[in-house]
């Protein structure tokens, strides 16, 4: 079972924390990792672009020229897609990039990615995070006395409008809640930064 050390706000040490190792200590599946965060970047696109096609385009009813004699290649419209000013043969439409995903496999990525975490030693364990005002100098002092990294993952059990106010400031600082958490933002963190409720609440989802 993986253990980790708990701190309070000023980086001191204050206790450990047994990880349940169903959630926090399994083998990292890398196949599902990657095609989780694949999707999860294909449904960042828009995918709001859009072409006209030769049916689309404004004009072009009438035939250029008649179909014999002239000596030229036959021509039905002027909005044909080889002709200037014609329409687009085959181009992008709007439509989703995101694909389905089963559950096990998107429950399999967020367990290997926390796992990871652990394994790496990239995730610290906090005892409690109490701000009585909107300050972002207070995290900053925080995070330096935990020695975070430059992109630290700051997870809470529940939305807090305070310290998310007070970091979203910070650079390379995100803050999620842990109903929310996804394999991207994880992986692309140098910090884990979980509060030790939030561990609790991602156990009992999990576990």
């Amino acid at each position: 079972m993986p253990t980790v050390s708990v701190f309070d706000q000023t980086g001191g040490k204050v206790g450990e924390l047994a990880l349940n190792e169903s959630v926090f200590g399994i083998e990292p599946h890398v196949p599902a990792m990657h095609l989780v965060v694949l999707n999860y970047l294909a449904r960042q696109r828009q995918g709001t672009q859009s072409t006209l096609t030769r049916g689309e385009v404004r004009g072009g009813g009438k035939k250029p020229w008649r179909q014999k004699g002239s000596g030229r290649a036959r021509q039905g419209s002027t909005r044909s897609p080889q002709w200037t000013h014609g329409g687009i043969a085959h181009g992008p439409k709007p439509r989703k990039y995101g694909v389905a995903i089963n559950r096990k496999v998107r429950r399999l990525a967020l367990k290997s990615a926390l796992s990871s975490k652990v394994r790496d030693e990239e995730i610290v364990v906090l005892d409690d995070l109490k701000l009585d005002a909107i300050k972002t100098k207070e995290v900053v002092k925080i995070l330096s006395a935990l020695e975070a990294g430059k992109k630290t993952l700051l997870v809470l059990p529940e939305s807090n409008d305070v310290i998310y106010r007070s970091a979203r400031n910070i650079a390379g600082v995100k803050v999620a809640p842990a109903n929310s958490l996804n394999v991207y933002d994880i992986l692309n963190c140098d910090t884990l930064l979980v509060l030790q409720d939030a561990v609790r609440r991602i156990e009992e989802v999990y576990a």
